[in-house]
């Protein structure tokens, strides 16, 4: 982008922090980001929810909004719907995709719906979390199994569960975050993600990474604060393997309405390599941790051209992108 193009984005807020649980990772992500788009020229700001009204986006004079928040009140569609009414453009998927790919349950619905696959599972509403109940999940999914809140990220409140005896804590520990509680088939296998950029059927899949955590596991601390997991980017997948992994991604993207960028998670069954869409995240991290940016960086897209062209695509959900996309990134963007 030239200077010009740059400038014509204007003031920026970095929306950052919030108040969902997974606020300390969201201002990481947004230092991150503040700093990128900063080195780039951009006029940009952070703004916190958490201690700010959003109103004053818009008395102030923002023109455009980066979300780098995420979980609650900030992935979910409620802080697209509130930029949607002060008619500031922002970045990553509108009100409706937000809201449905936050929603693991309802995620598994759609994707059903379009014969994409994804582990069985169980939800049990808050009617439904009695021990006689509980008790009967693991006939149900067959054991390992997990155990998770549906509107959580970042392995808050997730169990695995080994056996009868440990479903009514794990249902516990999830129903602090959520009142309905999700069951998930294990699949034994191994750990992918695999971001996605774009719009409908301009949406492109970036390379694949292959998770191999400690024996620990993929927890919160592992995925944020620790250098034990490994992050492989090429893969090492058979290129065939890869490949299909990305067509499905792309393929789950579009049906759930994302737009912008999103990272899809996956396990890849050991038994019959048949791979199994396990989330779609909106708001991706962008720490020093995180995959998008790793992805990225194996398609020869640096964190800072990335933040400008996520920044360059913002918009509202009745209107197109209004910037080009940055040069040096669109030849790595089909």
């Amino acid at each position: 982008m030239t200077p010009a193009d740059i400038q014509a984005l204007g003031k920026v807020a970095v929306l950052m922090g919030g108040t969902s649980a997974e606020r300390e990772i969201s201002l990481l992500s947004g230092g991150g980001v503040l700093a990128a788009l900063r080195a780039k020229g951009v006029d940009a700001q952070a703004f916190d929810p958490a201690g700010r009204a959003l109103t004053e986006l818009k008395a102030e004079g923002f023109a455009r909004c980066f979300i780098a928040l995420h979980g609650r009140h900030g992935e979910d569609g409620t802080v697209q719907g509130a930029l949607e009414l002060l008619g500031i453009p922002y970045t990553g998927s509108g009100v409706m995709a937000s809201a449905i790919a936050m929603d693991k349950v309802m995620t598994k619905r759609v994707w059903l719906a379009e014969a994409l696959p994804t582990p069985r599972w169980v939800r049990l509403g808050v009617d439904e979390q009695q021990r006689e109940r509980v008790r009967t999940v693991p006939d149900e999914l067959g054991l390992p199994l997990i155990v998770k809140p549906p509107r959580e990220g970042s392995s808050i409140g997730v169990t695995k569960v080994h056996g009868y005896s440990e479903m009514q804590d794990a249902v516990q520990l999830a129903a602090r975050y959520d009142p309905d509680v999700l069951c998930e088939e294990f699949i034994d296998g191994e750990e992918v993600t695999c971001p996605v950029l774009g719009e409908g059927a301009e949406a492109r899949a970036l390379p694949v990474v292959r998770i191999q955590p400690p024996e620990a596991g993929y927890d919160y601390q592992n995925k944020y604060f620790t250098d034990e997991v490994r992050y492989l980017c090429p893969s090492g997948l058979p290129e065939a393997e890869e490949r299909e992994i990305q067509r499905i991604v792309v393929a789950a993207y579009r049906a759930l309405g994302c737009r912008g960028w999103g990272r899809a998670d996956l396990m890849i069954r050991a038994s019959d390599r048949k791979p199994f869409l396990l989330e779609m995240n909106t708001s991706p991290g962008m720490t020093g941790h995180s995959l998008v940016p790793i992805s990225a960086r194996a398609a020869g897209i640096s964190y800072e051209d990335l933040c400008l062209h996520l920044l360059a695509q913002a918009r509202l959900d009745d209107a197109r992108p209004a910037v080009a996309v940055p040069t040096g990134a669109e030849s790595h963007l089909g």
